[in-house]
């Protein structure tokens, strides 16, 4: 526990090195052995993280970025690209680690495939429900149970739980745009939800 209130309070401080171990830890499921150990007498037990201390954290990682800014326009500007900036070193460092012994991707679609169905069931342990793409550099890509919104609502719910749920898919976007980038894909990345706790990414791919 101590190790795990150690990454939470880094995390606050220096957030992109502390939130990438929970990614890794977290990909073989909701309890994942880190690579921490704690020893006690000849007998080391691994660190157990579990998936809702995750979303504890991503939960306080926004609202930090909420509290410490005005609240104006322009500061909601900054917030979306701290957490998008935040989630783009996390996608890079995920990707990184994750294709190590893969070879070369060979085209912009492979690249894609590979976020919906592989980096995907990693972090979210599901693949993308629907991808679309109209062949000149957009994708579209579509959960239907995302699930960090599972266990999200509201008192009013509908549009309401909507809205307020929009701020933490900028951190996503940034995981997602972060790891095309590592791939050699450099694009935009924008989501929306309409009803939780499905929502839509589109990938808009950089023109060469």
């Amino acid at each position: 526990m101590f190790s795990l209130l150690l990454k939470m309070s880094t995390v606050l401080q220096s957030a992109s090195s502390a939130i990438t171990p929970f990614f890794t830890s977290l990909a073989s499921g909701d309890e994942s052995s880190n690579s921490a150990s704690l020893t006690a007498g000849n007998t080391i037990k691994p660190v157990y993280v579990n998936e809702s201390c995750l979303e504890f954290l991503l939960m306080e990682m926004v609202d930090l970025m909420f509290r410490t800014t005005a609240d104006s326009e322009n500061d909601k500007e900054a917030v979306f690209y701290k957490l998008e900036m935040l989630g783009y070193q996390v996608g890079q460092s995920l990707v990184e680690r994750f294709t190590r012994e893969r070879p070369r991707f060979v085209d912009t679609l492979d690249v894609v495939k590979f976020i919906c169905k592989e980096l995907w069931s990693i972090i979210f342990k599901k693949q993308i429900d629907n991808l679309k793409t109209n062949h000149r550099g957009v994708y579209v890509l579509q959960d239907n149970n995302f699930r960090w919104f599972v266990r999200m609502s509201t008192e009013a719910g509908g549009a309401d739980a909507a809205k307020r749920a929009v701020p933490y898919l900028w951190f996503p976007c940034g995981l997602i745009r972060g790891a095309l980038a590592n791939l050699g894909v450099i694009s935009v990345v924008v989501a929306e939800t309409n009803s939780l706790p499905q929502c839509t990414f589109q990938i808009k791919i950089a023109k060469s």
